[in-house]
């Protein structure tokens, strides 16, 4: 089995800085604001909604996070085409045998 690859704060801050073309010292500082504020609200009991992403607030002092309708639609999309194609793969390795 694959590892799936995993998307990091690196990333994340390489690609504001792709998009923006910032200098890479404000791009960090955007992404981790933008964590710090998250955690902050957090930390207050407050719920933090980006429309078309998803909300988190805590349930019991955990964290939790519910995605949006918009990400849930396409991470379901996602997984049904890889679903598919791994199942196209089986069945095309299994008649060339």
């Amino acid at each position: 089995m694959t590892k799936q690859p995993t998307l990091t704060k690196a990333d994340l801050i390489e690609e504001v800085l792709k998009v923006t073309e910032l200098p890479r010292k404000e791009s960090e500082i955007i992404v981790e604001t933008i964590f710090d504020s998250i955690i902050e609200a957090i930390q207050k009991g407050e719920k933090i909604e980006i429309r078309g992403f998803g909300s988190f607030r805590t349930r019991q002092r955990i964290p939790f996070f519910k995605p949006s309708k918009e990400l849930k639609d396409f991470v379901n999309s996602e997984e049904a085409a890889a679903m598919t194609a791994a199942a196209e793969a089986a069945a095309a390795g299994n008649s060339n045998s």
